[in-house]
């Protein structure tokens, strides 16, 4: 299995959720808020210069991918 990446912005995660079907549809505060219709996924992702490990699994996770999906959504 995979490992993610530690050095990823918020903007790089968004680039990678967008090209799996996800549309920014808002911010709030330092939080950009993605939807995906289908199948309906919710996931927010913090605007910040680096996104924890923890943080990163769990917007994975609640994109509904895995490791090895995001990774090549990523291009790496």
């Amino acid at each position: 299995m995979a490992k993610l990446p530690t050095d990823l912005s918020g903007r790089e995660v968004r680039t990678a959720l967008e090209r799996a079907g996800f549309v920014f549809r808002r911010q709030a505060g330092s939080h950009m808020i993605l939807r995906r219709d289908a199948p309906h996924a919710r996931v927010v992702v913090p605007d910040h210069q680096q996104i924890r490990a923890g943080t990163l699994g769990r917007i994975v996770t609640d994109a509904g991918l895995t490791v090895e999906q995001f990774m090549r959504l990523l291009g790496r």
